[in-house]
C-alpha cells in the first residue's frame, strides 16, 4: 500500500479526472466518508521496512491486469510495477484478455485488478465486498470487528453514531484489508447543443 504513487496515477492514468484514495472503499462523495484518516503517501522506504520486518525482502509477485479494467488496466499495472520496484518489489504484470477476465481471472488469481462503481449506501458497499463471506469479497478477507460494526451501523438511527461506526470500518479496511484502492475516478460527460 505504500508502494503505489496515487498522486501520479491520478495525474497520468486519470489525466487529473479523479481523486486520490486511501484504500477505503467509500469515496469523498459518500456522506459517511471519513476524511480524518491520514492519507497514505507513496513511501518506498516504508514499504521496504515492512517487507523486511515480514521477512519478504525482494518480493516477486504476479499482478493480473486487463483492458477489461476501464480500458487502461494494463497501463495502471505497468505504472504500479515501476513504483513498487523502488521498494524492492518485483511485480510481473500478466496481461489477461478482456474476454473472460471476470470469469477466469477475477477472484481466481492471487492478485488481480478490479474496480467497483460507487454504491448508493455505505452498507451496500461494505456488505458487497468487505464483509466476511460477502459475494464479491475479492480478497477473501474477514475481520470480526468489521462484521460486527457493519451489523450495528445498519440498524443505528443516530447518524453521528453511524458515521463513527463507518469511520472505524474504513480505518480497519484501509489499514488491514487486502485491497489497494489508489484512486476514485470521476464520471466525465460532455454535452453540446451542436449535435
Amino acid at each position: 500500500k505504500y508502494s503505489v504513487d496515487r498522486q501520479h496515477l491520478v495525474k497520468t492514468a486519470l489525466q487529473g479526472h479523479g481523486a486520490v484514495a486511501n484504500d477505503q472503499p467509500l469515496s469523498p462523495l459518500n456522506p459517511y466518508f471519513d476524511s480524518s484518516l491520514p492519507q497514505r503517501a507513496y513511501d518506498p522506504d516504508k514499504a521496504k521496512f515492512h517487507l523486511k520486518k515480514a521477512g519478504m525482502e525482494n518480493l516477486k509477485v504476479q499482478l493480473y491486469a486487463s483492458e477489461a479494467i476501464l480500458g487502461f488496466g494494463v497501463d495502471v499495472a505497468a505504472l504500479y510495477r515501476e513504483y513498487a520496484a523502488k521498494s524492492g518489489i518485483d511485480i510481473e504484470v500478466v496481461q489477461a484478455p478482456a474476454s473472460g477476465y471476470w470469469t477466469d481471472v477475477w477472484e481466481k488469481k492471487p492478485w488481480c485488478e478490479s474496480y467497483f462503481g460507487a454504491r448508493p449506501t455505505a452498507d451496500w458497499m461494505f456488505s458487497l465486498a468487505y464483509a466476511g463471506g460477502a459475494p464479491w469479497n475479492e480478497t477473501f478477507w474477514q475481520n470480526d470487528r468489521v462484521d460486527a460494526l457493519l451489523k450495528q451501523a445498519r440498524q443505528e438511527l443516530d447518524q453521528d453514531k453511524r458515521k463513527t461506526m463507518y469511520g472505524e470500518i474504513q480505518q480497519i479496511v484501509s489499514d488491514q484489508g487486502g485491497s489497494v484502492i489508489p484512486f476514485f475516478m470521476n464520471a466525465v460527460d460532455g454535452a453540446t447543443d451542436k449535435v
